[in-house]
């Protein structure tokens, strides 16, 4: 019969052809006037090289129709009924907690002018309008205007000082723009991530986003990421985000800790590199101080966000205990800027004091013909990940920036002005690089591929300057000192597939589509 479902792939061609191994198994199927619905599982490992392994990385889900069935002559062409999606196959559902009659506040943006251009990054501050009473966040779900559903492509929640005043609530304007206002400066902490192809994100159970007393954000910044490839003009956007509460108290406060590299000039990338690794420390030094002081049993991390920006390939989360690896913590190894969400680990972590973690970071930086620095904008790069966690304790940051004189001497620099007057700083001698600032010195540089492979093996050794912070821009008092990157294996060596042909294992996943 034609119409049995089978187990195709494409070959370099395009071309669609039955796989001789069939590992898709159709579960069931079901027709009616407006839908057709297929569930189908397959073993997670196939030992199958026309199968794609399963894993918890990032996979691009592709899909493709036609409205007639197969016929003898092979598939029909699909036309425009295609897409892809950017899906975490085995990221584990939440159950839903019906919060129908449950208070909710939205953050949306009013009337934003979308520019004609590819990609804008619009900030909007907010008061969160829950004051006196402690109350918990449980969801936040992305509102996304009717018809904008491919124009708005991420959502980022930050916390801000709350030394601000209500003046700061007037006014919307472009993020990361030279004159944006200072007050969005204070906005460093990531308490909440959407992206195009998420849902939203429910707290476990025993978990909350406490609001509404003087240690919660006061005031929050709202980042909407506009993706307008087309240029259309005259778009004007309210999208935004609708944050869930309760008065019922959950047992813990929930806490974000931003660990990895420093925002800075300090992490840079040399062009050309098919593979080039970052590494940002949350020190044992770090997590050492501010859970001695504050939780000696230690903290329990029930999500990631991992975070990079158009260069990055893949980001791993490593954990140690006493110089111990654990199993990663988190991972992706598909990485996709435009799919990022926290992820809900399957078991939840603890972290001690005298553990250390490692955010592990791989670019390729092939199509660039300049370094690459560490910044804000989507063209600069980030190493960052998001720990959700409980019991909520004063540490907001864990992060390391690695040192910069060995940088310098790498590309041959002997001496720069001091003291440093300008940022980035100025270089005294030798005579090629002299009264070059540090990023014209570095682009200055003739790189080639084994001199960026030299320059990672320097940077990954390099002594790193400790960042341990608290609310408000506190800081712990190891901040600022310096401590030398642990002795681990380089990179993560990822666990051996073990793959079966058994299907008793437990370990198949099972799809349903949907073709309206």
């Amino acid at each position: 019969e034609s119409r049995v479902p089978a187990d195709y792939f494409t070959d370099e061609n395009r071309v669609l052809r039955k796989d001789p191994q069939q590992d898709y198994h159709l579960e069931y199927a079901m027709e009616n006037s407006t839908h057709t619905i297929l569930a189908f599982s397959r073993e997670l490992h196939t030992c199958d090289a026309n199968d794609k392994t399963i894993t918890e990385s990032t996979v691009r889900v592709i899909w493709a129709y036609h409205h007639r069935d197969m016929g003898e002559a092979g598939q029909n062409y699909h036309g425009l009924n295609r897409g892809t999606k950017s899906l975490r196959l085995l990221n584990p559902e939440k159950e839903e907690v019906l919060s129908a009659s449950l208070p909710y506040f939205d953050l949306t943006n009013k009337d934003v002018p979308v520019p004609d251009k590819d990609t804008t990054y619009w900030c909007q501050m907010f008061k969160i309008p829950v004051q006196h009473e402690k109350h918990h966040v449980t969801k936040v779900e992305p509102l996304i205007q009717k018809g904008h559903e491919n124009l708005v492509h991420h959502i980022l929640l930050y916390q801000c000082s709350s030394n601000l005043n209500d003046s700061v609530l007037d006014y919307g304007h472009e993020c990361y723009h030279p004159n944006m206002p200072d007050s969005f400066l204070t906005c460093e902490t990531v308490i909440f991530a959407w992206a195009i192809g998420g849902e939203g994100f429910t707290y476990p159970p025993h978990v909350g986003l406490s609001i509404g007393t003087a240690a919660d954000p006061q005031f929050v910044l709202m980042e909407v990421h506009y993706d307008n490839p087309s240029y259309t003009e005259g778009l004007i956007d309210n999208s935004g985000l609708r944050l869930i509460y309760t008065p019922v108290l959950r047992k813990y406060d929930a806490g974000v800790i931003e660990a990895g590299l420093w925002v800075s000039l300090f992490h840079n990338i040399p062009p050309g590199m098919p593979e080039f690794v970052s590494e940002g420390h949350c020190t044992l030094e770090c997590l050492e101080e501010a859970l001695g002081a504050e939780r000696p049993a230690g903290i329990h991390v029930f999500a990631v966000l991992l975070h990079a920006h158009l260069a990055g390939r893949a980001i791993r989360m490593r954990h140690f205990r006493n110089g111990e690896e654990q199993k990663l913590l988190a991972y992706d190894d598909e990485f996709d800027f435009n799919f990022q969400e926290f992820q809900y680990l399957k078991e939840e972590r603890t972290i001690l004091p005298g553990d250390n973690l490692i955010t592990e970071c791989h670019y390729s930086t092939v199509d660039r013909i300049r370094m690459t620095w560490g910044g804000l904008s989507t063209r600069n790069e980030m190493c960052l990940s998001y720990l959700l966690y409980y019991p909520r304790i004063n540490l907001t940051r864990c992060a390391s920036i690695p040192d910069i004189m060995e940088q310098l001497q790498f590309i041959g620099v002997k001496e720069i002005y001091r003291p440093v007057r300008t940022w980035p700083f100025i270089i005294k001698s030798p005579k090629q690089y002299k009264n070059l600032s540090f990023m014209d010195a570095m682009n200055k540089f003739q790189w080639s591929r084994s001199k960026g492979l030299s320059y990672n093996d320097l940077v990954l050794k390099l002594p790193v300057n400790v960042r341990c912070s608290k609310t408000d821009n506190a800081e712990w008092s190891i901040q600022g000192m310096t401590a030398l990157p642990p002795e681990i294996e380089r990179p993560y060596k990822t666990e051996p597939v073990i793959c079966s042909s058994s299907s008793l294992l437990p370990h198949f996943f099972s799809l349903k589509v949907f073709v309206q």
